[in-house]
């Protein structure tokens, strides 16, 4: 995956789509964000929402593997494309 940050949105807007695609799933995402579904229409290109959609994604190896064999994707490409938006930066605690 290239390291650019149209890359890492264009990666969280599929993960977007396959969160919405996953019925069950989505109202986990909409409890644990505290989002509406019309937060999450009206919000959807937002970078915060989608490195917010990635970071629910990566809590899960079961998720990460279910939408990486759906999109083609590595494991670690979402791992990177969060790390490209807003909030995504490693922490160096020393």
């Amino acid at each position: 995956m290239s390291a650019s940050r149209e890359t890492a949105e264009v990666v969280a807007l599929k993960a977007l789509r396959w969160l919405c695609a996953h019925e069950e799933l989505l109202p986990v995402f909409l409890g644990a964000s505290g989002a509406s579904l019309d937060d999450l229409r009206e919000n959807a290109s937002d970078p915060e929402t989608l490195g917010a959609v990635l970071d629910f994604l990566l809590m899960d190896e079961t998720w990460l593997q279910a939408f990486c064999t759906q999109e083609g994707l590595t494991p670690s490409e979402p791992g990177a494309a969060r790390a490209m938006l807003p909030g995504g930066a490693t922490m160096h605690w020393t």
